[in-house]
C-alpha cells in the first residue's frame, strides 16, 4: 500500500514574469485601508478585512515570487513520514531515523504500528537549530583563523 506524499499535495506557486513586478510592489507595500486594516474586494463586490497573519503570508509570498522563487504553502502542523522529513532536510532516511530515535527531532509512533509521524514544525525547528550550530562553528573557525591559532 503506497502512501501519497504530504508535500506533493501542498500548494505550489511558480512565479511568472508578469507577476514579479506586481509581487515586488506588493511585498514592499504597507497594506492598510482607511479603517487601519487591509481589505480584499471579492468578485461579488463584498469586502473582507485581512488580519495581520494573512498580511504576513501575502507579503512573504509576494517577496519570494518577486525574487523569482516558487512558493509552497503547507501547514506547519502537517505530519510527515520519516522519509518525507529526510527529503525536506536533504538527509538520508536512515540518518533521520537515528535523529528520531535519539530525540533530536520529536516524533510519535502511529497507534499499533512501528511507523512514525513527524510534525513539519518540529522538522523546521531542527533545521533552524542545525543552521544556528553551523553558523556558530563557522564563526569559531573564523576567529581561530584570524588569530592564527592552531587547530
Amino acid at each position: 500500500m503506497s502512501q501519497s506524499s504530504v508535500l506533493s499535495r501542498a500548494v505550489r506557486v511558480e512565479p511568472h514574469a508578469d507577476d514579479r513586478e506586481v509581487a515586488g510592489r506588493l511585498a514592499e507595500a504597507t497594506l492598510v485601508s482607511s479603517a487601519g486594516r487591509a481589505e480584499l474586494r471579492l468578485p461579488d463586490g463584498s469586502i473582507v478585512g485581512l488580519s495581520e497573519s494573512l498580511l504576513q503570508i501575502l507579503q512573504a509570498s509576494a517577496g519570494e515570487l518577486a525574487e523569482g522563487h516558487s512558493v509552497t504553502l503547507v501547514s506547519s502542523e502537517v505530519a510527515l513520514s520519516p522519509a518525507e522529513a529526510a527529503d525536506l532536510l536533504g538527509l538520508s532516511r536512515p540518518f533521520v531515523v537515528r535523529l528520531l530515535d535519539d530525540g533530536a527531532i520529536p516524533s510519535q509512533h502511529l497507534p499499533q504500528s512501528r511507523h512514525r509521524k513527524v510534525l513539519l514544525s518540529d522538522v523546521l525547528s531542527f533545521q533552524e537549530r542545525r543552521a544556528r550550530m553551523r553558523a556558530g562553528r563557522r564563526k569559531i573557525m573564523e576567529i581561530v583563523e584570524a588569530d592564527g591559532l592552531p587547530y
